[in-house]
């Protein structure tokens, strides 16, 4: 039995996480603001049990979580406190910023103070619109510094730099970029594509399709997620550099409407509007040491996770 910290853990995946932690049997410490997840999730409240215990904190609060904190003997943090929606992180651009700055900080100081295993949530966006597909760890990134997305990309991209420094202070860190991920209890007004496309299609809306609809994603199904970081949290030896955690099948967002129409059966109607600004073109990431390292391949095909996906929708 471990003691877990999930920071983030009423949030998307957060949730997910602290879910499949509690079925091994582990103690979860869950901590989150709401900034940008909703009290009301069902999924969430379904975690409640003696084994979870969960606090109300922002991790840019440092008084206040170290108040929480100083008395738990943590094995292992999740670090995934932060909006990855755009029309969220662009209406709070500061506190996203210091989410990424000051609470992965936070975080990796109370790592070391228990000497825990950490894992940070990055991101695909880490890449911004890449130069070159497949994206591989290695690459630096096509990013801009100074634009509507800049605030989460640059944030997370400077949250990477923090683990990389106490890394090197012997701090256990081990970081993932998070590529497209969907499933069950995702918001739905969240903007992203996945949820905008099912909930027009389900409602009989127009579907909004963002420049010409031949820019690319790759969508990955959330217990193929969970799978991956469950299995780096377990890993030995740590990687010390980021991990690729996502689907490597490559759709078009028209190709993914066609998808949806299948499933659906019936015709959508589609709305196009200008591309956002520094709006990716292409992701797709290369997984080869996620395979190599952590023995992880997705599993859920995407028609299989599209059914699970419009069932949810549906139900909320």
């Amino acid at each position: 039995m471990k003691n877990v910290c999930i920071t983030g853990a009423a949030g998307f995946i957060g949730s997910h996480l602290a879910a499949r932690f509690l079925s091994n049997g582990d103690l979860v410490f869950g901590i989150d603001d709401f900034s940008s997840s909703k009290r009301n999730s069902n999924h969430f409240e379904k975690l409640f049990s003696d084994r979870f215990e969960f606090h109300e904190i922002s991790v840019e609060n440092t008084d206040a979580l170290m108040s929480k904190v100083r008395t738990h003997d943590f094995d292992l943090i999740l670090n995934f406190a932060c909006p990855a929606s755009p029309p969220r992180y662009q209406s709070i651009p500061i506190k996203t910023l210091n989410t990424c700055f000051m609470g992965t900080k936070n975080m990796l100081q109370i790592a070391k103070m228990h000497s825990a295993r950490m894992i940070h949530a990055s991101t695909s966006e880490i890449y911004g619109d890449p130069i070159k597909s497949p994206q591989v760890e290695s690459d630096w990134g096509n990013v801009n510094c100074f634009g509507e997305r800049s605030v989460y990309d640059e944030g997370k991209r400077v949250a990477e730099t923090l683990c990389y420094e106490y890394l090197k202070m012997g701090v256990d860190i081990r970081l993932i970029r998070i590529f497209n991920t969907y499933g069950p209890n995702m918001q739905l007004d969240d903007g992203r594509v996945m949820t905008n496309l099912i909930s027009q299609a389900v409602r009989d809306e127009k579907l909004t399709v963002y420049g010409d609809g031949t820019q690319t994603r790759s969508f990955c199904y959330i217990s193929d997620l969970v799978d991956g970081i469950y299995k780096l949290s377990v890993l030995n030896e740590n990687p010390r550099q980021p991990i690729n955690l996502g689907n490597p099948n490559e759709f078009t967002i028209l190709s993914l409407i066609k998808h949806i129409e299948r499933i659906l059966k019936k015709d959508l109607t589609l709305e196009f509007k200008p591309l956002p600004c520094d709006d990716p073109r292409q992701r797709k990431p290369n997984i080869t040491l996620a395979n190599k390292l952590l023995d992880w391949v997705p599993k859920i095909e995407l028609d299989e996770g599209l059914k699970s996906m419009i069932e949810y929708v549906k139900s909320v």
